[in-house]
């Protein structure tokens, strides 16, 4: 069978003609950048098209209403970035991640893009720029360098918005039903992986409540420096070829239709040279990842076993465990956590060295900032969705299990020591620990207290 070939069109930009593939809405810089680029097959993600799609859009609306661009131009450019928004060009965003640093090229593929599908919307055929061309009149207003700093945090203020919060509410409810189902239910607690007092289920799993909850909090904390855009810097922060008002209304329509609130920089030269908003969500992400470790390998020694492990809890049997030991089961979705949880601290790393890449007036490792971003927040939005839906939700008590371990536990003897000391309690704690016995049948064998008292001091309950 033939392979098919490829017809091209000739395009022209300031540094001569290019040949690009004759169904595309991009033009000459796009596909420089292409083959310029051939390095990872990875592209931006649908989160940053729609915030780029929805800055050229809102661009187009306050430069008409500024009067700086014709009506019927800024109609046709509306209508095209609404569909870059709306999803309907994703396949012409083609430019790799690992490109220039400052993302010029895939602000041009979006300009390119826009202003061809404008063309035809005005036309009938597509041409990259007669009536409409994508740096006079779709780029209007702005930079590269305003832009995309713009559009990572937009893109990152939705997604976690959208996307992130949700899954972590979902799954801090799911942990909170357990915690309150548990209550009543004592096991033995643990420190250094070592026998320690008891502590209710119930209790330790607020503990997880908790974690989330706090994640959550961090997270709007996050939300509130991103809302922060870089729009209307332009080239190196001074605003130069800009209305003093493009941005603030912008941004103004940009919040009404996301549903977001964003504002303008209150100094474009940090807005545009730092990513510090970056390196603190980021970093926000990171602990939120740190929970979520947490959470997952505490389940995973919890539902150990079935039979030679703790086996304190019990968690859904979803697949078949080894392809040699018949019957086993594994602990798959807290392990897919873990992994998620690993590969959002490495991203973690990569914005951390992106972020320094600060010189003078613009960040120029951008793409790869916003690659690591937007990765981030969608795996964690994925792992803390199954974690509750396939795991937590599932999760039941082992209470015969949980009784057993504290009676034999030998940290039972730490609610004798305020009536017999420290050094009895001991002395009880070490015979129960030679002689294979409970400390209960030490302390009865020992007669240290009558029994009603000995009985009120070892009842688990009590000492949570």
């Amino acid at each position: 069978m033939a392979a098919e070939t490829t017809e091209f069109r000739t395009e022209k930009d300031t540094m001569g003609e290019v040949q690009v593939p004759v169904e595309a809405y991009y033009g000459a810089q796009t596909q420089r950048a292409v083959e310029n680029f051939p390095i990872s097959g990875i592209r931006f993600p649908r989160v940053f098209i729609r915030a780029i799609g929805l800055i050229k859009k809102h661009a187009a609306m306050v430069n008409a209403d500024l009067g700086l661009l014709d009506t019927r131009l800024s109609e046709a450019i509306t209508q095209a970035a609404d569909e870059v928004a709306a999803a309907k060009m994703d396949e012409q965003f083609v430019i790799d991640i690992f490109q220039t640093g400052s993302g010029t090229s895939t602000n041009m593929n979006a300009n390119e893009v826009v202003a061809t599908r404008a063309n035809e919307i005005l036309t009938g055929h597509k041409d990259t720029r007669n009536p409409v061309h994508p740096n006079d009149h779709v780029n209007m207003g702005q930079s590269s360098n305003d832009v995309i700093p713009a559009a990572i945090h937009v893109g990152a203020v939705v997604s976690i918005t959208e996307d992130l919060l949700p899954a972590l509410n979902v799954l801090r409810k799911a942990l909170q039903e357990k915690a309150v189902a548990f209550d009543s239910i004592v096991k033995i607690g643990r420190t250094h992986l070592q026998d320690a007092v008891p502590i209710r289920l119930g209790q330790e799993f607020s503990g997880y409540v908790r974690q989330l909850q706090l994640g959550l909090e961090r997270l709007e904390w996050a939300k509130g420096s991103l809302a922060e855009l870089a729009l209307g810097g332009t080239a190196v922060g001074t605003g130069l070829n800009t209305h003093p008002e493009f941005a603030s209304r912008v941004i103004e329509l940009t919040s009404k239709e996301t549903g977001c609130s964003f504002r303008e920089a209150e100094n474009h030269f940090e807005a545009q040279a730092a990513q510090d908003a970056t390196v603190q969500t980021s970093g926000t992400l990171k602990t939120v990842a740190v929970s979520l470790t947490k959470i997952a390998n505490d389940i995973r020694w919890l539902s150990s076993g079935p039979r030679c492990g703790l086996g304190e809890i019990n968690i859904p049997a979803l697949q078949p465990g080894s392809s040699i030991m018949p019957g086993k089961v594994n602990p798959v979705i807290p392990e897919s956590v873990t992994q998620v949880a690993a590969q959002v601290m490495g991203n973690d790393t990569a914005i951390t060295i992106g972020c320094q890449a600060g010189n003078f007036e613009l960040n120029v490792m951008l793409p790869v900032i916003a690659h690591n971003l937007f990765q981030s927040i969608k795996l964690l939005a994925g792992a803390a969705k199954i974690l509750a839906e396939k795991c937590v939700n599932g999760i039941s008590a082992n209470e015969t299990r949980c009784r057993a371990l504290i009676e034999n536990s030998l940290a039972m003897c730490t609610s004798l020591t305020p009536v017999i000391g420290y050094e009895q309690a001991a002395a009880i704690a070490k015979d129960a620990y030679a002689t294979n016995k409970t400390v209960r049948e030490v302390a009865k064998e020992k007669k240290i207290l009558p029994k009603g008292k000995l009985e009120e001091l070892l009842d688990p309950m009590k000492m949570t």
